[in-house]
C-alpha cells in the first residue's frame, strides 16, 4: 500500500540532519574536497591543454580547422561554397627574404584577407591591413625592428625577397602593425592582392602557378562546424566537387589538404587507441575512488553512530526504502553547499597553480587559463555521481538494521562474536588493537586513504627521481656550439653558410677554453652509388611505390647499374672526432694524415639504440664519392639542354658532367649526436677528417665550432655568446649544455609540482578521513569508555589506548604503503621508460619515511584532542548519556 509519507520523510531528513552538525560540517568539508580536487585537476589539465593547443595554433601558423593548398582560382571559387564550410580565408604566397636581417627569422611576404589575417593572429593593434590599389603593407614589431623602422602608420620600408627564383625589391607604406609573439614560428609582412597580383606579372608568374608549386596558388583556410574529424570533412568536401587527396598522379583532379594539428580534440579523435581510453579511464577512477574513501566513510560512520535512531524509526514502520531516501536526501542538500563551495575553490587552485606550472613548460602560452564551462560541469557532475555512490553501502546498511538489534548497538556489536581464550593478560595496545578489529570496514578505508597519499607522493618522487640529465644531454656532448643562426632554424637545410675564422678566435681568447674543433660541412654536391633495392628500402618510409619507380627512372646510373644518389659529408677535427660514438670499427685511421678512410654514421632511435639498416655501408667496405663541379641537363631523348633555360613543361634529366672519383675504406661505423649532425635527414652520410675533406671536396666551409668550457667560466663564455649573437653579430647563434639542463629541470620540477599538489590534496582526504575515524569511534564509545573507567581504568591508560589505536593507523598506512611501493615500482619504471627516453628508474622510499614521523605525531595528537573534548563530561554524565 503507497502512502503519501514523503513530505513526512523529507521533514524526518531536515530534523534528524541538523540534529547532526558535527556530521554536517565533516560531510561538507569531504564533498568540498572532492569537488575542489576535481576542479583543480580539470582546471589544469584543460588550462594545459588549452596552453598548448595555443601554442601549437601559433606554431601550425593559425587556428583555422584546416588548409585547401595550391589550388587554382577556378578551384578555389568552386570550393568555398561547399555548405560543409562555414567559414573561409584566402591567402596568396609571394616570398621570403633570405639574407640580413632575417637570418634568425622565418618571414613571408603574401596576401591575406581579414579571416585569415585574424586566424594567423595577424590583427592590427593600430592601424588597419592594407587597403587594395595602394602599397601599404602591414607586419609586427619584429619585422619593424629588424628592419630598424619605427612601429609608425606611414613609416616606409624596403625589403628584398625571393619570388619563385627571382630576387624582388619593394617599398612598402606601414598601414598597421600588432605585437610581435615570440611562439608564433613565421613573421607576416601583408599587401594587398593587387600589390600580390602585380608582383606575379613582374616576374612572369601572371595568372598562374609557378615553378615551386607554391607562388601564385590559392590556399584556403576553413573553418567547420566542430574540431572533430577534420581531416574526415575535408575529404568529404573535396569529394562533393570531385576532387580527391590520396593521389597526385590519379588525375587531374587532386588537392592537398592540411590538417591543423594545433586541435588536441581532433588528434584525439583521429589517433586515439585503447591504451589511451584505459588511461583516461583509471585516472578518472583513482579520483572518483579518492572522494569515495572520505564521503563513504564520512556517511557509513554517521549511520553507525545514528543505528538507535534508524533502528527506533523501524520500530513504528519506516521501511528500508525510506530510509535510504533519509540518508540520500542529506547527502544531496549537503552537496548542495560542498559541491558550489568546492567549484570556486577548487577554481581558485587551479587559476594560482596553472601560471606556476606553465612558467616550467617550454613552448606553450604562458597565460592561458581555461574558463571552459566543461571544468564546472564535469567538475559537478563527477562530484555528484562519487556522493551518490558513496552513500549507497551506508544506506543499506541502515535499511537493514534489526529494531531489537538496534537499541544495544556499539560499534563493532553488530559482528559475530568470537570467543577466544587468551594465552596472556591484557594490554593497552591489544586492546586497541581489538578495537580497530571491530569495524575492520572503516579501519581499511580509513589506512587505504592515508596510505594513497604517501603511495602518490612516493611514486611522483620516484618518477621525477628518475628523469636521467645524462641520458637528457646523451646527444649535447659540447658545451658550446657556435654557428651562423640558419644552422640552428627547425626545419631549415644548411646551405654552406660558414662560420667566419674571427668568430673562432675571438671565442678562443677567453679564458677557461678547454677543448674545440671545427666541423666542415658540405657544400658541393657529392654522390655515392647504392643498389636499387637499398634505394626503394630507405625512401618508401615517405614516398609510395609510383613516386619511387619515377625517382628511379630519372636517376643516373653506373657501369655497374648502382644509382647515383646525394650523400652528407662531414668533415671533422680531432676533437669532434672524440665526441662520436663508435659501434664497430677503430677512429684511428681517420686521423692518418692523407688516409683515404670514412667513418659511415648509423641512425639511432631516442634510446641511443642504432637502427641497423639505416646505412648500407659495412665495416671494410669500399665507398666510392663523386665530388661533382658540373652537371648536364638533358630530356627523354638524350638532347643537351641549356641549363640557364631549363623547360617549365616537360620532364628532363641530369648527370655529372665535371667530377672526380675517390674511393674510401669504411674504418668504422658510428653514430652522430645530434647536436652535431646536420639536424635533418634523407642522405645517407660519412665522416672524415677535416684534412681529408678539404683537400678532395675543395672547400672549407665550417658549418659549426664546438668547444668544452671548465666549470669556472661557463657563466662567462654564456655571456660574451649571447652579447655576439644578439647585439654584434645577430646572423649568429648559438647553443649551450645549460640551456639543455635549464629545460631538462623545468620539466622535471613542472611534474614534481603537479603530483606534489595531487599528493597534498588527497593527503588532506586521507586526513580528514584519519579525524573523522578517531573521533566517530571516541564519540559513539563515550558511554564504553566511562564504563572502563568506572572499573579502575585511568584516564591516563585510556588515553595511552587511544593513542595506541592512532598509531596503528598511521603505522598502518605507513606499511601499506611501502608494499605498495615495492610492488608498483618495477610496474610503474616499464611503463614510463617506454614513455620517456630518459628515464632510469630508482627505488626510493625517502618521502615515506618522511611522512612517517607527521602520521605518528597525528596519531598521537588527534585521539589527545578528541578525548579532552569528551572528557570534559564527567563518568557519571557519560554512563547516564543512553539510559
Amino acid at each position: 500500500m503507497n502512502v503519501a509519507n514523503r513530505k513526512c520523510i523529507r521533514r524526518l531528513s531536515m530534523k534528524s540532519m541538523k540534529a547532526a552538525r558535527t556530521r554536517n560540517l565533516i560531510a561538507i568539508l569531504a564533498i568540498t574536497l572532492t569537488a575542489v580536487l576535481f576542479t583543480s585537476l580539470f582546471t589544469v589539465a584543460l588550462s594545459i591543454n588549452h596552453s598548448f593547443q595555443q601554442a601549437n595554433f601559433r606554431q601550425a601558423g593559425g587556428w583555422s580547422h584546416g588548409t585547401f593548398k595550391y589550388m587554382t582560382h577556378e578551384q578555389f571559387d568552386e570550393i568555398k561554397t561547399d555548405p560543409l564550410i562555414k567559414q573561409y580565408g584566402l591567402r596568396r604566397f609571394v616570398g621570403m627574404p633570405a639574407g640580413a636581417p632575417f637570418r634568425k627569422s622565418h618571414v613571408e611576404i603574401g596576401y591575406s584577407d581579414a579571416n585569415q589575417a585574424h586566424w594567423m593572429y595577424c590583427d592590427p593593434v593600430e592601424g588597419r591591413l592594407p587597403a587594395e590599389g595602394t602599397k601599404e603593407a602591414a607586419t609586427d614589431t619584429r619585422v619593424l625592428e629588424l628592419l630598424g623602422v619605427e612601429p609608425v602608420l606611414g613609416n616606409q620600408f624596403t625589403m628584398t625577397f625571393d619570388v619563385d627564383g627571382t630576387e624582388v625589391t619593394e617599398t612598402f607604406t606601414l598601414s598597421g602593425w600588432w605585437e610581435y609573439d615570440k611562439a608564433i614560428v613565421a613573421n607576416h609582412v601583408l599587401i594587398p592582392h593587387s600589390r600580390v597580383q602585380a608582383i606575379y606579372d613582374k616576374v612572369g608568374i601572371g595568372g598562374g602557378i609557378g615553378n615551386d608549386g607554391m607562388t601564385g596558388s590559392w590556399n584556403m583556410d576553413v573553418m567547420l562546424g566542430s574540431s572533430l574529424h577534420i581531416k574526415q570533412d575535408l575529404n568529404k568536401i573535396l569529394a562533393n566537387h570531385g576532387y580527391q587527396t590520396e593521389n597526385r598522379s590519379a588525375g587531374n583532379n587532386y588537392i592537398s589538404t592540411g590538417v591543423n594539428w594545433g586541435y588536441s580534440g581532433s588528434q584525439l579523435a583521429d589517433n586515439i587507441d585503447p591504451i589511451t581510453v584505459i588511461a583516461i579511464v583509471c585516472l578518472l577512477l583513482i579520483i572518483i575512488f579518492t572522494g569515495y574513501l572520505i564521503i563513504y566513510n564520512v556517511f557509513q560512520i554517521s549511520v553507525s553512530n545514528d543505528v538507535r535512531f534508524y533502528g527506533l524509526l523501524k520500530t513504528i514502520g519506516t521501511t528500508g526504502r525510506q530510509l535510504r531516501s533519509i540518508i540520500r536526501q542529506q547527502a544531496l542538500l549537503l552537496s548542495l553547499i560542498g559541491i558550489p563551495l568546492g567549484l570556486l575553490m577548487g577554481y581558485g587552485v587551479g587559476i594560482k597553480l596553472t601560471p606556476v606550472i606553465l612558467s616550467r613548460l617550454n613552448g606553450v602560452v604562458q597565460d592561458a587559463v581555461s574558463t571552459s564551462p566543461l571544468i564546472f560541469i564535469g567538475s559537478a557532475l563527477f562530484a555528484l555521481v562519487t556522493v551518490v555512490i558513496s552513500c549507497r553501502r551506508p544506506g543499506r546498511m541502515a535499511a537493514r538494521v534489526s529494531p531489537v538489534e538496534a537499541v544495544r548497538y556499539t560499534e563493532g556489536t553488530a559482528n559475530k562474536k568470537t570467543i577466544r581464550k587468551a594465552q596472556s593478560g591484557a594490554s593497552l595496545p591489544k586492546m586497541a588493537w581489538a578495537n580497530l578489529g571491530r569495524n575492520r570496514s572503516k579501519t581499511a578505508i580509513t589506512v587505504t586513504s592515508l596510505s594513497l597519499a604517501v603511495l602518490l607522493l612516493n611514486m611522483t618522487v620516484t618518477f621525477t627521481n628518475g628523469f636521467d640529465l645524462d641520458k637528457y644531454l646523451a646527444d649535447v656532448v659540447s658545451d658550446f656550439i657556435v654557428a651562423d643562426a640558419g644552422y640552428f632554424q627547425t626545419d631549415n637545410l644548411w646551405s654552406a653558410e660558414s662560420l667566419p675564422e674571427g668568430i673562432i678566435s675571438a671565442l678562443k681568447t677567453n679564458p677557461g677554453i678547454e677543448a674545440g674543433g671545427r666541423v666542415y660541412g658540405k657544400s658541393s654536391p657529392v654522390e655515392e652509388f647504392v643498389t636499387e633495392k637499398y634505394y626503394r628500402a630507405v625512401n618508401s618510409r615517405w614516398s609510395d611505390q609510383e613516386t619511387l619507380d619515377n625517382a628511379v627512372a630519372f636517376m643516373e646510373k653506373n657501369e655497374e647499374g648502382l644509382l647515383a644518389d646525394q650523400v652528407q659529408l662531414y668533415g671533422m677535427e680531432s676533437y669532434a672526432l672524440d665526441k662520436l660514438r663508435v659501434l664497430e670499427g677503430d677512429l684511428s685511421k681517420l686521423r692518418e694524415p692523407g688516409g683515404r678512410y670514412v667513418a659511415a654514421v648509423y641512425s639511432d632511435d631516442d634510446y641511443g639504440n642504432p637502427i641497423s639498416d639505416s646505412h648500407w655501408a659495412k665495416l671494410g667496405d669500399t665507398v666510392t664519392l663523386r665530388y661533382v663541379t658540373e652537371y648536364e641537363y638533358y630530356d627523354e631523348t638524350g638532347k643537351i639542354l641549356d641549363p640557364g633555360n631549363l623547360p617549365d613543361d616537360q620532364p628532363y634529366r641530369y648527370r655529372a658532367k665535371a667530377y672526380q672519383d675517390i674511393d674510401y675504406q669504411v674504418a668504422a661505423l658510428i653514430t652522430v649526436p645530434r647536436s652535431f649532425s646536420y639536424r635533418y635527414y634523407g642522405a645517407d652520410e660519412f665522416v672524415m677528417n677535416d684534412r681529408t675533406f678539404i683537400q678532395d671536396s675543395g672547400t672549407s666551409n665550417v658549418m659549426y665550432y664546438a668547444c668544452d668550457v671548465n666549470d669556472e667560466n661557463t657563466a662567462d663564455i654564456e655571456a660574451f655568446l649571447s652579447d655576439l649573437t644578439n647585439k654584434q653579430m645577430p646572423q649568429f647563434g648559438y647553443e649551450s649544455k645549460a640551456t639543455y639542463a635549464a629545460e631538462f629541470d623545468s620539466f622535471r620540477n613542472m611534474f614534481l609540482m603537479l603530483g606534489g599538489v595531487l599528493s597534498f590534496i588527497v593527503g588532506l582526504v586521507g586526513v580528514l578521513n584519519f579525524l573523522n575515524a578517531i573521533l566517530t569511534s571516541i564519540l559513539t564509545r563515550r558511554r564504553e569508555l566511562a564504563m572502563l573507567q568506572s572499573i579502575g581504568m585511568t584516564g591516563k591508560q585510556l588515553k595511552t589506548m587511544l593513542i595506541w589505536e592512532g598509531l596503528y593507523y598511521a603505522l598502518g598506512a605507513v606499511a601499506v604503503s611501502l608494499l605498495l611501493s615495492i610492488a608498483a615500482g618495477p610496474l610503474l619504471s616499464n611503463v614510463l621508460a617506454g614513455i620517456f627516453w630518459f628515464f632510469t628508474y630508482r627505488f626510493t622510499v625517502l618521502p615515506i619515511l618522511l611522512v612517517a614521523p607527521i602520521f605518528i605525531l597525528l596519531g598521537i595528537a588527534v585521539p589527545l584532542t578528541v578525548y579532552r573534548f569528551v572528557s570534559r563530561h564527567s563518568v557519571v554524565e557519560r554512563l547516564r548519556e543512553t539510559e
